[in-house]
């Protein structure tokens, strides 16, 4: 459903080139459920603006829903579904208008499209609320809607680019919950960038890690936490002690090189629960009250941890 062959994308600024993709090779077969995962300035947002024929590649060459990338744009647009991550609806309309315009904008006549924005609306718990101005909907009901526009064509791709982004807890289970469902249903094949390390790791078929412009790591989620051996370790201190605990952490021999997220240090060992005491009695003697201190079974973060030395949820330096 998705091929790439060293897609690329590099840009200019201030007279400097800037490769922000760095050939990228991609396989997704119909049906399946991926997610690209990477910090901010990975490379995650211009590939998928790249997929969906909002930037145009550099470099390399792709099929995306049957249709090249390069050649037949318009031909990738007809086939997929896409849900920007600010989404893209206006508030003084009703949900109806929403979707039987989206549905006409692609090529639906005006029964078709009333028909599948009642299919719509009622898969994504939209029902009832068709006559509803967009902008009195809750953060959740509207990214449902969100959702409903990418879907009321019938693609065989949908990307959904932060689907939950700013949504509480409850919303967001909610959303997966469809998202689920839609899959089972439909056989929809459905590739998501996300922040949210534990939606990756319940959704997704496969999932692929950026890094730098390039993938440094891919596989269904099980397999990829497979990779780690042992126990991840989070500390909590003091923040201005956080650097001496890290400190303290790199020097036992089977550490590896420790993580700082806020006041916490994170760093992986064979046995978590052996290394507690020694860390302990360390940090008592170097003076650093300890605020917390557990053992985490592996993630997908501790990939990502694994192969570059830093947390996925860090900020990049450059």
């Amino acid at each position: 459903m998705i091929t790439t062959h060293g897609l690329a994308r590099s840009f200019h600024v201030d007279g400097r080139r800037i490769d922000a993709v760095k050939g990228v090779d991609i396989d997704v077969s119909a049906g399946m459920g991926v997610t690209l995962l990477g910090p901010n300035g990975a490379g995650k947002t211009t590939s998928f603006r790249m997929l969906t024929t909002l930037l145009r590649p550099t470099a390399g060459a792709a099929t995306v829903a049957g249709r090249d990338l390069l050649t037949d744009p318009t031909g990738v647009r007809r086939r997929i579904g896409y849900v920007a991550q600010g989404g893209g609806t206006c508030g003084e309309h009703t949900v109806r208008e929403e979707l039987e315009t989206q549905g006409q904008l692609y090529g639906l006549s005006r029964a078709k499209a009333r028909l599948r924005s009642g299919e719509v609306a009622e898969q994504l718990e939209l029902n009832g609320l068709e006559n509803r101005l967009v902008k009195t909907l809750s953060g959740g009901q509207r990214r449902r809607l969100d959702v409903a526009l990418g879907l009321v064509h019938s693609p065989l791709v949908v990307f959904l680019d932060e689907p939950t982004a700013g949504l509480d807890p409850q919303s967001r289970a909610a959303l997966w919950k469809r998202v689920h469902m839609l899959r089972a249903e439909l056989g929809t094949t459905v590739f998501v960038t996300t922040h949210y390390l534990e939606e990756a790791d319940d959704f997704s078929d496969q999932v692929l890690i950026i890094d730098h412009g390039k993938i440094i790591a891919e596989g269904t989620p099980e397999a990829l936490k497979a990779k780690v051996a042992g126990h991840r370790v989070e500390v909590t201190v003091p923040i201005e002690m956080v650097q001496t605990t890290a400190a303290i952490a790199a020097r036992h021999p089977q550490s590896t090189r420790p993580s700082i997220i806020g006041n916490t240090v994170r760093f992986q060992v064979p046995m978590g629960d052996a290394m507690i005491p020694h860390m302990i009695r360390a940090l008592d003697y170097a003076n650093i009250p300890t605020l917390s201190i557990q053992v985490v079974q592996p993630t997908l973060d501790d990939i990502f941890l694994l192969l570059t030395g830093r947390s996925i949820r860090e900020n990049p330096s450059t």
